[in-house]
């Protein structure tokens, strides 16, 4: 005998309708307007936004994003992992919608490990890539929202695609997706360089998200880093946006040190009938 024919319990009926909620056909909508269709077409737009970046330069590939997930002026999740491992030497950031995103991404590792089983040795980015847009296309025109950088090193070094859910395939050195791209761009632009050390590009990825966490309304929480190197993936750090943006405030302007630089120098000297003498006495 069961414990609830015991004590005579009996589970409530949770199939029927609640009473804090209107019952069928009992929403305010316009007359002669049915209420599924209605929200369907005058429905509040949800936007979703992100921030994740990745740059390709000579000691591998950096991919950088924040750690907030939001839809509308809601936050869903403020650590949410926007960086996922593909394989060893394969990682790719997700923008869009998170459920395609993680969903695209286990397909395509499978796709990967039975294709590195078929052929002896997992396949290049370009390949990995190439793979992906091809499987997205199909989907075309069905509401499908995938953007991402994959990141990784291959048999011919360090490389960058971006893909998206259309079919679209890029290569490049720089890629940043999501709403607060743009600032990210700004700070990307003005400090990359191919030929920087590591802790240099550690320090622009760090910047550049911060900078649009602090200017997007639909970014935040922490900076998450990686780094994919010619041995893998590492995960380097993860840096409280806020707290990282307090802490760039407070260093000096690459102008300012350049003039500070410039006023410690000695005055300069010039070139006058084979010696050389200080600009004071060339004007005496």
């Amino acid at each position: 005998m069961a414990l609830q024919d015991v004590c005579k319990w009996q589970a409530p009926d949770t199939q029927g309708p609640s009473p804090h909620l209107p019952q069928a056909g009992g929403w305010a909508v316009p007359p002669g307007w049915d209420p599924a269709t209605f929200v369907r077409s005058h429905g509040p737009g949800l936007a979703h936004g992100t921030t994740t970046l990745a740059f390709r330069f000579r000691h591998g590939v950096i991919a950088a994003a924040d750690t907030r997930s939001s839809c509308g002026n809601y936050v869903q999740c403020p650590a949410s992992r926007k960086i996922i491992p593909v394989h060893q030497h394969l990682l790719g950031t997700t923008s869009g919608t998170s459920a395609d995103c993680a969903t695209w991404y286990r397909v395509l590792r499978r796709e990967l490990r039975l294709r590195a089983l078929r052929e002896g040795q997992p396949p290049s980015v370009a390949g990995a890539a190439r793979l992906l847009a091809a499987m997205l296309s199909r989907y075309r025109g069905l509401d499908l929202c995938v953007a991402t950088a994959l990141c990784g090193w291959d048999r011919s070094g360090p490389a960058l695609f971006y893909v998206y859910s259309d079919g679209t395939r890029l290569p490049g050195n720089v890629f940043s997706v999501g709403s607060g791209s743009p600032y990210a761009y700004g700070v990307l632009d003005r400090g990359y360089r191919y030929d920087m050390s590591p802790q240099e590009a550690y320090a622009l990825a760090r910047c550049a998200v911060a900078h649009a966490t602090h200017r997007d309304a639909y970014s935040g929480g922490s900076v998450d880093l990686f780094h994919v190197r010619e041995s893998g993936w590492e995960y380097v750090s993860r840096n409280d946006a806020c707290v990282l943006y307090s802490q760039l405030q407070k260093l000096p302007e690459p102008e300012e040190e350049e003039e500070e630089a410039r006023r410690d120098q000695p005055e300069p000297a010039t070139l006058h009938g084979g010696s050389r003498v200080s600009a004071e006495t060339e004007m005496l």
